[in-house]
C-alpha cells in the first residue's frame, strides 16, 4: 500500500450503482469533510441502456473545482461499483456507450457465451444474470456490433475510466478485474483464458494494484478545476473492496466485513475453509493487496427500496412486538435475479398492518439474509458492518442475535470513500468502530429460527 503523511485533503470519486458522489476526506483524521452527490440515472438510449458518463463528468469537474476553491485538493482517489467496463477508441473516446450491467442479452447470445466462459474453478466467478459478468457484456457488445472489436483500442475497468479522464493514462485494477468479470484468475493473479479466447489480450489495459499512482492531473484538468498538475491520482478500486482497505493491516483486524449499499456483500478475511457454491451467488473477490477473498452477496439495498417504495418508516415498540407475535415475515427473494435464492419468488407471508411493521420485518429479513450469506462463506466473528445498514439498529440487533456475538459498526458515513482515501494515506489506526453488544431476545431468536427453517430448498 502507498503510505504518506503529506496529503491533507483527498478528493474521492465514489460512483455507486444508485448515486455518484464526490467526497473530500481529511487524510489526517480520515473523516469526510464535504460530500456532494447526484443520482446515477440510467439513460434509456438505443441500442441499450447506458450509464450517464457525460453527466457524471460534468458533475465531477464542477465539484472538484469547488473543493479546490474551498479546501484545496492534495490527491485524488477513485472507487466505483463493479461489473462495469469501458471501451475506448484510439483517440481515447468512447468506442461505444458504457452498458448498464443489468441489461439482459437475448437468449441465444447468453447461451453462446455460456459455451466459451471459463469455469468457476479458474475464475471464482459464478454465471450471473444480465451483464454482471463483464465477459458477458463484452461478448454481447461485440456480437451486437461487428465493427466494435476493431474500433476498440483500450478496454479498462470502471475506476480507471475516471483515472484516465484525469491523467490520460490507461490501466485496470486487480479488484475490479477480480469482481466476477470472468476475465481474471484470482489464484494466479493473471488474466483468465477468456481474454485470449475473445481476442482482447492486447486491448485489455495492464492490471495494476489499486494503490499504484496512475499519474498526475493533466494541464487541461488543472485549467478547469484549479487543481495543480502535481496532484497525484491513485489507480482506483472496486467499491466493496474499498470497504475492506481499513482492515487489511493496522490494529483492527476483523475476520469478516459486511459492506452495505445497493448490494450487501459479505467478505471473509479469515474464515473457515469452505467450498463455495456459485449457484448461491458465492464468489471470490480480489482485495487491494491482490489476495483472494471468499464472498457472498444479495441486493439488500435494492430490496429495501422496493419494499419501502422509497418511503421508509420508523417502527414503534408496538410494531416490533406485533411483528414477532404474529410472525410477520418476508421470504426470499425480493430481487430474484441474484443472491443465494436467485430464481425464488418471495414476499410477505401476511400483509403488514402498518408501515412500521413492514419496515421492522424488512430489517429482520435483511439481517437474516446477511447472516445466511456469512454462513455460506464460513465467515467468523468479529464482524464489521459498514455503509447505510450500520445505521439501522433493528438490522444490527437482529444480526447480533443471529451471530451470538457483538457486531462492530463503522462510524464512517461513506465507508467506500474512506477506504479509497486510505489507498493514499496511512491507515489502520484511523478506523473508528462502535461495538453493538448482543442482547438476548427469546422472541427474536424464535422468529429467526422459524424463518431459517422455512427457507426455500434448491
Amino acid at each position: 500500500m502507498t503510505t504518506s503523511q503529506s496529503y491533507s485533503n483527498i478528493a474521492v470519486i465514489d460512483i455507486g450503482k444508485t448515486n455518484a458522489k464526490l467526497a473530500l476526506v481529511d487524510a489526517k483524521r480520515m473523516v469526510e469533510v464535504d460530500v456532494v452527490t447526484r443520482p446515477n440515472k440510467i439513460l434509456s438510449n438505443n441500442p441499450y441502456p447506458e450509464f450517464d458518463l457525460e453527466g457524471h463528468w460534468a458533475f465531477l469537474v464542477e465539484s472538484l473545482a469547488k473543493f479546490q476553491a474551498s479546501h484545496g485538493v492534495d490527491a485524488i482517489s477513485v472507487t466505483t461499483h463493479g461489473a462495469s467496463i469501458v471501451l475506448l477508441d484510439q483517440n481515447g473516446d468512447l468506442a461505444t456507450p458504457m452498458l448498464d450491467y443489468e441489461h439482459a442479452a437475448p437468449d441465444d447470445i447468453v447461451e453462446a457465451y455460456k459455451a466459451i466462459r471459463p469455469n468457476f474453478d479458474e475464475t471464482g466467478s459464478p454465471l450471473l444474470s444480465g451483464g454482471l459478468n463483464v465477459g458477458a457484456q463484452l461478448h454481447w457488445l461485440f456480437q451486437n456490433d461487428e465493427t466494435l472489436l476493431d474500433r476498440t483500442e483500450h478496454i479498462i475497468t470502471y475506476p480507471q475510466y475516471w483515472g484516465f479522464k484525469l491523467t490520460g493514462h490507461f490501466a485496470c485494477d486487480v479488484t475490479s478485474l477480480g469482481c466476477h468479470t470472468d476475465l481474471w484468475n484470482p489464484i494466479s493473479g493473471a488474466p483468465s483464458s477468456l481474454v485470449k479466447k475473445m481476442g482482447i489480450e492486447h486491448k485489455l489495459a495492464p492490471a495494476r494494484m489499486s494503490s499504484d499512482i496512475l499519474g498526475t492531473v493533466t494541464q487541461e484538468i488543472s485549467d478547469q478545476t484549479g487543481i495543480p498538475t502535481t496532484v497525484p491520482v491513485v489507480c482506483g478500486i472496486h467499491d466493496s473492496n474499498a470497504s475492506l482497505v481499513p482492515y487489511l493491516s493496522g490494529d483492527i483486524r476483523p475476520n469478516s466485513v459486511v459492506s452495505t449499499g445497493t448490494w450487501v456483500i459479505c467478505m471473509s478475511l479469515n474464515g473457515e475453509d469452505m467450498e463455495l457454491d456459485p449457484s448461491k451467488d458465492c464468489l471470490i473477490n480480489v482485495n487491494a493487496l491482490g489476495n483472494a477473498v471468499p464472498s457472498a452477496r444479495f441486493m439488500g439495498g435494492r430490496e429495501f427500496e422496493l419494499v419501502t417504495e422509497g418511503k421508509p418508516a420508523q417502527p414503534t415498540p408496538e410494531d416490533r412486538k406485533s411483528v414477532l407475535d404474529q410472525g410477520l415475515m418476508l421470504k426470499p427473494a425480493i430481487v430474484t435475479e441474484s443472491g443465494p435464492f436467485a430464481g425464488q419468488s418471495g414476499g410477505w407471508n401476511k400483509t403488514p398492518k402498518t408501515d412500521g411493521e413492514r419496515d421492522y420485518a424488512l430489517s429482520l429479513y435483511l439481517a437474516l439474509m446477511t447472516n445466511h450469506c456469512l454462513e455460506l462463506i464460513g465467515a467468523r466473528d468479529p464482524i464489521v458492518v459498514e455503509g447505510p445498514f450500520a445505521q439501522n439498529r433493528d438490522y444490527i440487533d437482529a444480526l447480533a442475535q443471529l451471530r451470538e456475538h457483538p457486531i462492530q459498526l463503522s462510524k464512517s458515513a461513506t465507508g467506500t470513500s474512506i477506504g479509497a482515501a486510505m489507498l493514499l494515506a496511512s491507515y489502520g489506526s484511523h478506523v473508528s468502530l462502535e461495538t453493538r453488544p448482543m442482547t438476548e431476545n427469546a422472541d427474536l431468536k424464535a422468529y429467526c429460527d422459524t424463518w431459517k427453517a422455512n427457507l426455500p430448498r434448491p
